[in-house]
C-alpha cells in the first residue's frame, strides 16, 4: 500500500514515530512503548497504568545458586539507527557493565523499532549479547508484553474456534473473584461482565504450541480496532514447535513470548557460564493494526490479521532490518531431504514419514531439542511422501532431528550438518528406527507425544470456562485432576486389554487421589493382559510419558505389594502440565525390561504407582504404551 512518508520527532524525552497510518510513542533513553494512535483512537495502551507499563520487554533471570529475579529492560542510550522516507529504525540499547557483578543482568540488551510507509503497523526486535568474560547468569525467561485499553478491548482471539468476551482486569480484585488451588485461576463470583459470572479465568487456558500460533490479539469496541502479535518465524523460539507459549490473558494483555520455561520446566533454563559469549536476535515480531467502521465485520479483523500472518511469513526474513545480527534469505542456506520409517514389525519396506516434524538445531542428543534455548532452531513438517526442505537457515553447525506421529521416540542424525551462506544442502533418503526390540503383544494409545488420545473428563460445573465447553481442547478446562476422584472414588483405574477402549476408560492423567480431608494420596493403576505362552528372553515395556510433574514412577509385574519394583524413578519432570491445563509437556520415553520369569501363561497384570502425594499437581500424563514380546 502506497503511503506517506515516514516522520521521526523528538520532544524532549519522547520519541515520535509516524507514517498517516499509526503513530508511536516512546520514552527515551528508556524504550518504553507508552503511545499507539490509529483507527481514531489517540492511545491503543492502557492510560491507567504508568507509562514503563504499557509496551514493554522484560527478563527472569538469576545468579548461579541465586533466587529469581525480574526486570524491566530499560535503554540507557537512544540512537536513530536508519531514517529515510520509507522506513525508520530505532534502539534503545542498554550495555552491561562486567565489573558490577553481583547486582547488573551480565547482558547487553538493544531494542529496536521499525515503522515504514504504507504499513498499517509496526515491528519489534531485540539484540541479546554477552561478552566473553561476563559473569554466569541463568535466563529463565524474557517476552514483550503490550496491555491494551481495558475499557475497550474486551474480545480476544487466538484461533477460529478460541475467541471470546474475557474479563475485565478489576474482576480479579477480591472482591469480585476466588482465587482457587491454582494463584493464577480464579472464579469469577462477581464480574463487571454478568454473562461471566461462574466461570474460571486463567492465563494458561489460552497457551498455544509455537506451531499451531502465529496470530494473536484483541479487538476494541467503538472504535473498532485489532491489535494483533504476528510470529512470522518460531526460530528465534526456545523448545522448538511443541513448545507451549501464553498468547493472551486478561488485562488485556496480549504477548510475544520468546524464551520460557512453562510446560517444560528448569531444564530448558539457559544457563551460561562464566565466561561464556552469546548474542541471539529475537524477532522480529510484527505488531498488525487494523479496523472498520461497521460493528457486523469486526470477525473480519481477525480473518484479516491471519492473512497477514501469511504475508509475513512469505517475506521471512524480512529484507528491511539494519543489524547485521539478523541475517537476509541471501546470507542463510537450506537442507532438502527425505524421511522413512524402519520398523519391520509394522512393514517389511521402509514407511514414508507423512507429516512428521524435521528440524535442524544445536541440540547434540535425541529430543534435547525440546529443551534448547541458546541457538535458533528450523522445522518444518514433511508431506505425504516424507520430503522436506528447511529454508532460511542462519549458518552453523546442526543435528538433523525429527519425530513422526504413529511411532515413539525421537530421530537424530548421526552426522551434523553445517550450513553455509548460500548453500542447499542434500540430505537425501534419511531413516529414522524407532526404539523397538520385538513384535507388539499389546499397546494403549496412540503414540503423538500428547495424552489426546485417551479419556479426559467433563469438568466440575462449578469451574468452567464456557469457551471449552464441546470443545476438542476441553483438557484446557480447571480442576481436571480432581475429576479423577470423582470417576474413581474408591479403587484406582483397571484397563483390560482388548475389552477396555483407551479414549473411554483410560484417565488422560495419572494423578493423586483426593482423600475426605483434601489431602492428596498416591495412586496404582493395573494393566491387564492374557499371554497365550511365554517366550524365554526379555519382553519390553515402552511408556512413551507426554508429561511429568515430580511423579515418583513404580512399575511392577504380578506382585503389586512386591518390596523392590521392576522399575523406580524418582521426582520425573517439572513441567507444571497438569496445573497448567495442558494436555502434554516435556516428553520423554522409559523403556522397561520384563523378565520372562515374570510373567505366566494366562492373566497378567502390570502396576503402575504413581507414588508421589501431597497435592494435586503431582502426577504424569502417558502417550502411549506399549508390551513388546521378545524378538524373532
Amino acid at each position: 500500500m502506497a503511503g506517506k512518508n515516514v516522520n521521526l520527532t523528538i520532544q524532549g524525552s519522547n520519541v515520535i514515530m509516524e507514517n498517516g497510518i499509526l503513530k508511536l510513542t516512546m520514552s527515551q533513553p528508556d524504550g518504553a512503548l507508552t503511545g499507539i494512535q490509529y483507527g481514531g483512537m489517540k492511545n491503543l495502551l492502557d492510560t491507567k497504568l504508568t507509562q514503563s507499563q504499557r509496551g514493554y520487554w522484560d527478563i527472569n533471570w538469576n545468579l548461579p545458586g541465586g533466587g529469581d529475579r525480574y526486570l524491566l529492560l530499560k535503554g540507557t542510550e537512544f540512537n536513530i539507527i536508519s531514517s529515510n522516507n520509507d522506513r525508520i529504525e530505532v534502539s534503545f540499547r542498554s550495555i552491561c557493565d562486567p565489573s558490577e557483578r553481583g547486582t547488573t543482568l551480565p547482558l547487553s540488551v538493544d531494542k529496536r523499532f521499525i515503522l515504514r510507509s504504507g504499513i498499517s503497523g509496526f515491528y519489534c526486535y531485540a539484540i541479546y549479547e554477552r561478552l566473553a568474560g561476563w559473569p554466569a547468569f541463568d535466563l529463565v525467561q524474557t517476552r514483550l508484553v503490550f496491555k491494551l485499553r481495558r475499557e475497550l478491548f474486551h474480545y480476544m482471539a487466538i484461533t477460529d474456534e478460541k475467541q471470546r468476551i474475557m474479563p475485565m482486569p478489576e474482576d480479579l480484585s477480591p472482591r469480585r473473584c476466588k482465587v482457587l488451588a491454582l494463584p493464577e485461576s480464579v472464579l469469577l463470583t462477581n464480574p463487571i461482565n454478568p454473562a461471566l459470572k461462574g466461570e474460571v479465568d486463567d492465563k494458561y487456558q489460552y497457551s498455544m504450541d509455537n506451531k499451531d500460533g502465529g496470530v494473536h490479539g484483541w479487538i476494541s469496541s467503538d472504535p473498532i480496532v485489532g491489535f494483533w502479535i504476528i510470529f512470522p518465524s518460531n526460530e528465534f523460539r526456545n523448545g522448538g514447535p511443541t513448545k507451549q507459549n501464553l498468547t493472551v490473558h486478561t488485562g488485556p494483555a496480549a504477548l510475544a513470548m520468546f524464551h520460557g520455561t512453562h510446560y517444560i520446566g528448569d531444564d530448558i533454563v539457559a544457563n551460561f557460564r562464566e565466561g561464556e559469549a552469546w548474542r541471539k536476535v529475537f524477532g522480529p515480531v510484527f505488531i498488525y493494526l487494523n479496523s472498520t467502521p461497521s460493528v457486523s465485520k469486526a470477525h473480519h479483523l481477525w480473518i484479516d490479521a491471519k492473512r497477514q500472518r501469511l504475508v509475513e511469513e512469505t517475506t521471512w526474513p524480512y529484507n528491511f532490518v539494519s543489524s547485521p545480527y539478523f541475517l537476509t534469505t541471501k546470507e542463510r542456506g537450506s537442507a532438502s531431504g527425505r524421511l522413512f520409517v524402519q520398523d519391520r514389525y509394522v512393514s517389511g519396506a521402509l514407511i514414508p514419514a507423512k507429516s512428521a516434524y524435521v528440524g535442524l538445531a544445536t541440540a547434540r542428543t535425541e529430543g534435547s531439542w525440546q529443551t534448547e534455548s541458546k541457538g535458533y532452531q528450523f522445522w518444518v513438517s514433511t508431506d505425504s511422501n516424507g520430503t522436506f526442505t528447511i529454508n532460511n537457515v542462519v549458518p552453523g553447525v546442526y543435528a538433523v532431528h525429527g519425530w513422526v506421529p504413529g511411532f515413539i521416540g525421537d530421530y537424530l542424525s548421526n552426522v551434523l550438518v553445517t550450513i553455509f551462506p548460500g548453500s542447499e544442502i542434500q540430505l537425501g533418503n534419511i531413516t529414522f528406527s524407532p526404539p523397538r526390540d520385538g513384535p507388539t503383544l499389546w499397546e494403549i494409545g496412540f503414540p503423538d507425544r500428547t495424552a489426546m488420545g485417551f479419556f479426559v473428563p467433563n469438568p466440575n460445573p462449578s469451574y468452567i470456562n464456557k469457551l471449552y465447553i464441546n470443545s476438542p481442547e476441553k483438557f484446557r478446562q480447571y480442576g481436571l485432576w480432581d475429576r479423577y476422584t470423582d470417576t474413581h472414588p474408591e479403587s484406582d483405574q483397571v484397563f483390560v486389554i482388548g475389552v477396555n477402549d483407551s479414549k473411554k476408560d483410560w484417565f488422560f492423567a495419572h494423578v493423586t487421589r483426593r482423600q475426605k480431608n483434601n489431602s492428596y494420596t498416591s495412586t496404582t493403576w493395573q494393566i491387564k493382559f492374557n499371554l497365550a505362552s511365554v517366550k524365554k528372553g526379555p519382553y519390553k515395556l515402552r511408556l512413551s510419558i507426554a508429561s511429568s510433574n515430580h511423579s515418583d514412577l513404580q512399575v511392577r509385574v504380578n506382585d503389586p505389594n512386591g518390596g523392590h519394583p521392576l522399575y523406580e524413578v524418582f521426582d520425573l519432570g517439572s513441567d507444571s502440565t497438569i496445573a497448567r491445563h495442558g494436555i502434554h509437556g516435556l516428553y520423554q520415553l522409559i523403556s522397561i525390561d520384563v523378565y520372562s520369569s515374570l510373567l505366566v501363561k494366562g492373566d497378567n497384570t502390570i502396576y503402575l504407582t504413581q507414588a508421589s502425594e501431597g497435592n494435586q499437581f503431582l502426577g504424569l500424563l502417558y502417550d502411549y504404551l506399549r508390551l513388546e514380546g521378545p524378538a524373532d
